[in-house]
């Protein structure tokens, strides 16, 4: 049975205090008795009543509503029980007989029975459909959440292997055109397997993947290229301390980088610099990614490639609707990716 939350606990009741505040009001205003006297009476015989539902409805079922039929008994087990037991307590705190208010049955005590098995019938549907509400609720969020996640590791396992072929396919080319070379990739890739495998299993246990993470694999990644193109591949990561330990999707940046390399440097015999920064943006709780680079830029085309649409995707189910990819492009001049987060607070990370 899961824990009660206190708080919910006295949203209720505090509910069941108003609830029975109005019926004294309204038994004042029809009967003309002291309006002291009916609050005391209502309250003791309303809040007894709520806490024999609530408290019965969670021991049948805790998660929701029990069902019709059972929580049809329950009310009328409730009501019939908390009504002379109410009469009661307000009888003592009232210094009054016990027995008092009892004595005029069936006229006048059936007629306030009656109307406290309405109340509590209202109540207890009330309260309990506003639970099941709210519970639908979180489930709802929780789909959405679990399916978010399944969308980002299906996105992950496609561009890993993306990654992998186009590493593989630059060795095949070194092997036959120099074997030394073709063989330090291979160490070099070998060592950026086993650290990615190791920071990935790391990542899913403590369940975040930071900036320092990202920017990590990209250094491992950025010297495995630079096996191949030697002095042609220069690069620059900049990460402020303070930005360290922002959570980001894995792999959100890497796409960007091997386009830069790809599309920007390769074509270029001079080669060219990839430049990776992170900082604050314009807004306050803005956080911005720019990935750039000085090789042959190239002409915007209509349909995006790989890289761009698969960061779109993330960006798209990581933060719906609360970030953005600029992207830019010319011949001659280099290309440059923008990405705009959301900067969390370390209480509000995952």
């Amino acid at each position: 049975m899961p824990p009660l939350n206190p708080f919910v606990i006295a949203r209720r009741a505090f509910g069941a205090v108003v609830f029975n505040t109005v019926i004294a009001l309204a038994i004042t205003a029809v009967m003309g008795d002291h309006f002291a006297d009916n609050l005391m009476y209502s309250q003791c015989i309303g809040l007894s009543i709520w806490a024999l539902i609530d408290g019965g409805r969670h021991v049948l079922h805790p998660s929701g509503w029990p069902g019709a039929a059972p929580m049809a008994v329950l009310v009328v087990v409730a009501v019939l029980a908390s009504y002379p037991g109410g009469m009661a307590v307000a009888n003592l705190l009232l210094g009054r007989d016990l027995l008092n208010g009892l004595s005029n049955f069936p006229r006048a005590t059936l007629g306030l029975l009656l109307m406290s098995l309405a109340a509590g019938g209202f109540g207890a549907y009330f309260f309990t459909s506003r639970a099941m509400l709210a519970g639908a609720r979180l489930a709802r969020e929780e789909a959405l959440r679990q399916a978010s996640e399944a969308r980002l590791r299906l996105l992950e396992s496609q561009l890993e292997p993306h990654m992998l072929f186009n590493t593989l396919a630059n060795l095949r080319a070194l092997i036959g055109t120099d074997p030394e070379r073709a063989t330090a990739m291979l160490d070099r890739l070998n060592d950026f397997l086993r650290a990615t495998l190791t920071a990935s299993r790391t990542e899913a246990t403590a369940g975040r993947h930071t900036l320092q993470a990202e920017f990590d694999r990209l250094r491992d990644y950025l010297e495995l290229m630079a096996v191949r193109m030697g002095p042609r591949l220069r690069y620059r990561l900049d990460l402020p301390e303070a930005l360290a330990s922002q959570p980001v999707p894995p792999l959100l940046l890497q796409p960007l980088v091997e386009n830069c390399i790809r599309h920007g440097l390769e074509p270029s015999r001079e080669g060219g610099e990839v430049r990776v920064m992170a900082r604050r943006g314009a807004g306050v709780q803005d956080l911005e990614l720019e990935v750039s680079d000085t090789g042959v830029g190239c002409a915007p085309s209509p349909t995006p490639g790989f890289g761009l649409t698969q960061v779109r995707e993330r960006l798209a189910n990581a933060y719906p609707g609360r970030a953005e990819l600029d992207w830019q492009a010319g011949p001659g001049g280099g290309t440059r990716a923008l990405l705009t987060l959301p900067l969390q607070t370390p209480a509000a990370a995952p």
